[in-house]
């Protein structure tokens, strides 16, 4: 049985016209975003302040994970046009924070890494002084993957545990999340200077002590910043929501956070990965 939503989660509808500038812009640059392949609860929002986060390595993922909306499935090969495109459509419209991610590329050798350096390179000779910030997949592990990543100098590198560890063989079977913790700490064990992120998703039916263990994980794992927000089902095929988190809780997983020694901390029913990404990024200036 489907869930009602609460009151917290519903929002209005962005104007139409907005909406239509950025899907012209977007198909005509031939650029996916995560946006609306994952279906973003804050797609109206922030496409009505003309940013988006952009979609590389195509829209076909080659995971089964259980909460997540994007195409499964055999992708097409690596397009070498993508990093010059996605330059213009960042010059055209005006971004000085650039969020970039991607599907996971099980079958390519170094599960895509190679193009999100190739994406930061382009970003940083063209884009006067921009600010990057990559939310990439595990690369299955490979520290070479990794490390090339690092080289290029993102100055945010975000990477998902999206959930407790008991709940990975359901929801995120192809995954682990001792390696996606591993993964971070190897980040700043590279360069201290890069900033790291993460951040996971409540109502998939984890308990509270098991998010505050999780949260301790990542600052053990020496991870600056932490995203947490509201799980919502994709479709009846995919993990149902076994609870839906009141404002208050969220609020208090911020202090939590903060008290543990997160520069930033953003917790709320409709916060997602890239949400206002470079208002928490800014936290880490202060």
């Amino acid at each position: 049985m489907k869930r009602r939503f609460p009151p917290w989660l519903r929002q209005g509808f962005p104007a139409p016209a907005t909406m239509h500038e950025m899907k012209c812009l977007l198909e005509d640059m031939h650029l996916h975003t995560i946006c609306e392949s994952a279906g973003c609860p804050n797609m109206g929002e922030c496409f009505s302040r003309k940013t988006a986060t952009f979609l590389i390595l195509g829209d076909v993922c080659t995971r089964s994970c259980t909460f997540c909306a994007v195409k499964k499935g055999i992708p097409l090969p690596v397009d070498d046009t993508e990093p010059q495109r996605l330059f213009e459509a960042s010059q055209k419209l005006g971004l000085q924070y650039i969020v970039v991610t991607s599907v996971t590329r099980d079958d390519l050798a170094d599960g895509g890494a190679s193009q999100f350096v190739k994406v930061v390179e382009t970003l940083h000779k063209q884009g006067n002084g921009v600010t990057i910030e990559v939310l990439i997949p595990d690369f299955r592990g490979s520290s070479e993957a990794l490390r090339s990543l690092v080289e290029s100098k993102p100055q945010v590198i975000n990477h998902n545990v999206e959930t407790v560890p008991r709940l990975y063989s359901k929801v995120r079977p192809e995954a682990s999340y001792r390696r996606s913790l591993e993964l971070l700490s190897e980040i700043k064990r590279l360069d201290p200077t890069i900033t790291t992120k993460s951040g996971f998703m409540v109502g998939l039916g984890e308990t509270g002590d098991e998010l505050c263990g999780v949260m301790d994980d990542l600052r053990k794992a020496n991870c600056d910043l932490l995203t947490i927000g509201q799980y919502l089902q994709p479709s009846s095929q995919h993990h149902p929501v076994a609870a839906f988190v009141s404002p208050e809780e969220f609020l208090s997983y911020e202090h939590r956070g903060m008290e543990m020694g997160f520069a930033g901390v953003a917790s709320a029913p409709l916060v997602r990965s890239s949400f206002k990404a470079a208002e928490l990024y800014a936290k880490t200036k202060k």
